[in-house]
């Protein structure tokens, strides 16, 4: 059986321990740590690589939506986080973020099982991660079986929430695969292909034109983000010279 190792975090003590009683009756996740504050909860998701993180949004200092950011920009694999608030405006700011789900408070056992199982079934959905052969072809899963795309036939790759969109160069169909963008850009050849926004992960080769703040592949306009624009300036430097 998964097991999903947990992190916890609230600065309302009633709170906090509710979470954790809740973690701790169900089978399938794993408490490892609880913090007050998101300060601290950022040195122990370092530490701990939990696979999930219960976050409050409403704490002092660090909100748990400003970590959750912090989160995404840090390297390797991000833990899922499913938010826990008593103010439900914050739903649609958690999307962005790639909140697996958002729990309003008081909320129930089964409402937390409920987004409990939901990352479980995203975690079993990814625990196997695409494989590059010979940087030539990638076996992603596509719903229920593995296809195997050649990497000289993808455009660019687009982050939708728990998915990401594979452009391919037409009349293929683009693929739709239930994975995060950061796992797949850690398995693609780093020759080929580059994050150019935190969204999506760009084809070089297959890059037409460059402007100011933009790429064009095919017929899409693509933003270079803040802070990749160094490290694709480098890339451009090298083409131009």
């Amino acid at each position: 059986m998964t097991v999903l190792k947990c992190i916890a975090v609230d600065d309302e003590p009633l709170a906090l321990r509710l979470v954790e009683t809740f973690i701790e009756q169900t089978p399938f996740l794993q408490l490892t740590s609880s913090c007050d504050n998101a300060v601290e909860a950022m040195s122990v998701i370092r530490e701990k690589q939990p696979d999930l993180v219960f976050l409050d949004i409403n704490m002092p200092n660090l909100t748990g939506m400003e970590l959750a950011r912090l989160l995404q920009e840090q390297p390797g694999t991000t833990p899922k986080i499913v938010f826990t608030t008593a103010y439900n405006h914050y739903a649609i700011e958690g999307y962005r973020v790639n909140a697996v789900d958002y729990l309003l408070k008081p909320f129930s056992y089964e409402e937390f099982l409920r987004a409990a199982n939901k990352v479980l079934e995203l975690c079993e959905e990814t625990s196997q991660l695409p494989t590059v052969i010979d940087d030539e072809f990638i076996f992603l899963k596509v719903e229920y079986q593995w296809i195997r795309v050649s990497l000289k036939d993808v455009l660019y790759i687009e982050s939708l929430k728990d998915y990401v969109k594979v452009h391919l160069v037409p009349p293929q169909k683009d693929l739709l695969s239930l994975i995060s963008l950061k796992a797949l850009e850690e398995k693609l050849p780093s020759s080929k292909f580059m994050r150019i926004h935190r969204s999506y992960i760009a084809s070089l080769d297959k890059i037409s034109a460059i402007s100011k703040n933009s790429i064009f592949i095919d017929k899409a306009e693509i933003t270079v983000g803040e802070q990749y624009k160094e490290t694709f300036k480098a890339i451009v430097d090298k083409w131009i010279k």
